[in-house]
């Protein structure tokens, strides 16, 4: 670290003391009361909105021409299982051999009940396992989906084997991932741990090697000097809105069980739950165990223009930090389904949230097989480009909405959905597919020795430097965060990450913004991989957006960002909720929900710290928070009541362990520094 960027925290004070006021966005009523569903939204319907079903209308996709069949998305017609296998079996040597699979079944079994010293431990057992199963891939892969089946019945990892193991679920996935995984290396242990429970301990992330290799460039000793030029200049404040983790329900049925105890509540019990009597029924604007019902998106977009005073300017631009899709297992999903919603929640978009174009990120849950994208890294065409589905119907949609230009959506379709706009106004924003960092991602565990084999942060370090050479700020828009607690995301990929944060902060990275935990957080990035913590290390923050789902006993919300014009840094965030407890009380026919203004970060978290007013609420300021919160605990407790947007089900957090380890994760930006520094309160 530069001596420059070392006093930029000073610098950044002095030169804020003669910025010009830049005047605070005006914005609509405290409390919002959305009208009934809006039938003038959908030119026509299969089921129109009642007090018993929700709307189901007709929609057509403009990418394909396809009008989607009403049975897609009948609450009364959800399909157990996929028609056609969601991905193919790769190729192998044989067609098919029982014989070769018994023998494996049994070597694997023996293996697990073995008590010889050579079994020594679960670990070892896990990964020998492994390389017996992927013998078997790479003689007789379909062969696999069935193997599969049989030990997880024979070893009880399941109650649902046969459909989880399907090759018209994840059969042939399993069958791709044993054939391309290293398993007795990294990627075994990697797999033993995470696919396996525990079956081996977590590994630690790998050593990065020379990062001159990554960065063309070196850190410009003189960087800042560009974004302090920028702060002299008499900004706007623009209004940017931030929505994610809509996970629309278009299946929802109103008055269902929303206590279920199985798969996804507010559905009807033939689909899913079993559940002979409702005790509990489903409100028709949505509950804390249920996805959102199209009557709550709606009457969300209609409540946003109105509670941020848009209606008649729009906003300078959106973001939507992923997750459109519904949490349906597998078995009940499909490519249309993941389209259909899709096309719908991206035309209200443009429906409701005015002329500003928005820039949204692929989330986990917005592909089929959910959780899944593979790596563009020399394998079979059949198997890397089986989603490329996908990416194009995206990057068409975004393209026909107008929000990216035809070489942007080009892009996308290169990048797993990731692309990089280069706004006219100095802004670059780049949006990346972080599904090559989650867990879940099963085709995340295929050469783990490279942190980057899908080429993806590859994208990212080339973008940032194009915005370094062009003196411009940069956004990151992606989904699923790399830090907090350690639990979303791999350890390499999001360590490389963190370096790539460091290089081009603060001077290129005016924001990151994620979503995934529907909760109202951050989390700070720090100089020199976190070695030191203080506010002059600290460099950039990741803003982790609310939620509108409710699932997860949480309240529905949205975030809009005062922006300053000349550096694209956050001046104050605005949220917005509405009380999911209250939707009991509330029908088709009458007002919808009530939006109510729920807190100014500034106003917030900002007493008592020394910052001047028109100062950005960037990653120094937060850490300064972080520092209040430390010598007062209860900072952490009101915190902890937004992060779950006012809802009366959010756990406190008052122990003294509780609020050392909360600290601890918002200053974690990484897996491996959540790790390392973030201990488990007892």
């Amino acid at each position: 670290m530069t001596p420059i960027m070392r006093g930029l925290g000073a610098a950044r004070c002095a030169t804020w003391a003669v910025l010009p006021a830049l005047a605070l966005a005006a914005l609509g009523p405290p409390t919002y009361t959305a009208p009934p569903f809006p039938t003038s939204a959908f030119s026509s319907y299969y089921v129109a909105p009642t007090g018993t079903q929700q709307a189901q209308p007709v929609i057509v996709d403009p990418v394909s021409g396809k009008t989607y069949e009403p049975e897609l998305t009948d609450p009364n017609t959800i399909p157990q299982q996929a028609s056609i296998p969601p991905l193919p079996l790769p190729s192998g040597i044989l067609d098919s051999s029982e014989y070769l699979r018994s023998l494996a079944l049994a070597q694997i079994l023996a293996i697990a009940n073995s008590s010889a010293p050579a079994w020594k431990d679960s670990c070892t057992k896990c990964l020998a396992g492994t390389s017996v199963a992927k013998s078997l891939a790479a003689v007789a892969p379909s062969e696999i989906p069935t193997l599969a089946i049989e030990l997880c019945e024979k070893l009880q990892f399941s109650s649902s084997c046969n459909v989880t193991f399907s090759i018209l679920n994840y059969g042939a996935l399993v069958a791709q991932l044993l054939q391309m995984a290293d398993v007795a290396g990294l990627d075994g242990q990697n797999i033993c741990n995470y696919i396996f429970n525990g079956l081996c301990p977590a590994p630690s992330a790998s050593p990065l090697g020379d990062l001159s290799l990554w960065f063309s460039k070196p850190k410009p000793s003189d960087a800042n000097e560009w974004v302090q030029r920028r702060r002299t200049q008499a900004g706007q404040r623009l209004k940017v809105l931030h929505l994610s983790d809509v996970h629309l329900d278009p299946r929802y049925s109103t008055g269902s069980e929303v206590n279920c105890t199985s798969s996804l509540c507010c559905r009807n019990p033939s689909s899913s739950q079993g559940v002979a009597h409702v005790q509990f029924p489903a409100p028709y604007y949505g509950a804390y165990k249920c996805d959102s019902p199209l009557a709550l998106v709606m009457a969300a977009f209609q409540s946003i223009p109105n509670l941020t005073d848009t209606q008649a300017t729009g906003f300078a631009w959106s973001i939507y930090t992923g997750d459109l899709v519904s949490h349906d297992p597998n078995n009940q999903l499909s490519q249309d389904y993941v389209t259909y919603t899709e096309t719908v929640v991206y035309e209200q978009m443009k429906r409701y949230l005015g002329s500003g174009p928005l820039y949204a990120a692929l989330g986990n849950h917005d592909t089929y097989p959910a959780h899944l994208d593979i790596p563009h890294a020399g394998l079979p065409d059949d198997i890397e480009n089986e989603f490329s589905w996908n990416y194009e119907h995206l990057s068409t949609l975004w393209e026909q909405e107008q929000w990216i230009s035809p070489n942007e959506a080009e892009q996308a379709r290169a990048h797993y959905a990731g692309y990089s706009v280069k706004r006219q106004d100095g802004l670059r924003i780049i949006t990346l597919n972080t599904d090559f960092w989650y867990p879940d991602n099963y085709f995340a565990y295929i050469n783990m020795t490279n942190p980057d084999i899908s080429g993806m942060l590859r994208f990212l370090t080339d973008e940032l430097q194009a915005a370094e050479d062009a003196q411009e700020r940069a956004w990151i828009v992606g989904h699923v965060l790399t830090g907090w607690d350690g639990s979303n995301g791999l350890p390499n990929p999001t360590n490389l990450f963190y370096q790539i944060v460091d290089r081009f902060s603060p001077h290129v990275i005016a924001g990151i913004f994620f979503g995934h935990t529907h909760e109202d957080m951050f989390s700070i990035y720090y100089a020199n991989n976190a070695t030191t913590i203080s506010a002059a290390t600290a460099q950039t923050v990741a803003w982790i957006g609310p939620s509108i789902v409710t699932l997860g006993n949480l309240n529905t919300g949205f975030r809009m960002y005062e922006v300053d014009s000349e550096t694209f840094e956050i001046l104050d965030a605005h949220t917005w909720y509405s009380d999911a407890s209250s939707f009991s009380t509330l029908d088709h026919e009458g007002p919808g929900p009530t939006w109510k203004y729920e807190y100014s970060a500034r106003d917030a978290y900002g007493g008592g710290i020394n910052w001047p007013s028109d100062a950005p609420l960037n990653a120094t300021w937060w850490h300064k928070v972080t520092e209040r919160m430390e010598a007062d605990p209860s900072l952490v407790q009101k915190f902890t009541t937004y992060q779950g947007k006012l809802s009366q089900l959010t756990p406190a957090c008052t122990s003294a362990d509780c609020v050392k380890q909360k600290i601890c994760y918002m200053r974690s930006g990484s897996v491996p520094i959540s790790r390392q520094n973030c201990q488990t309160p007892q």
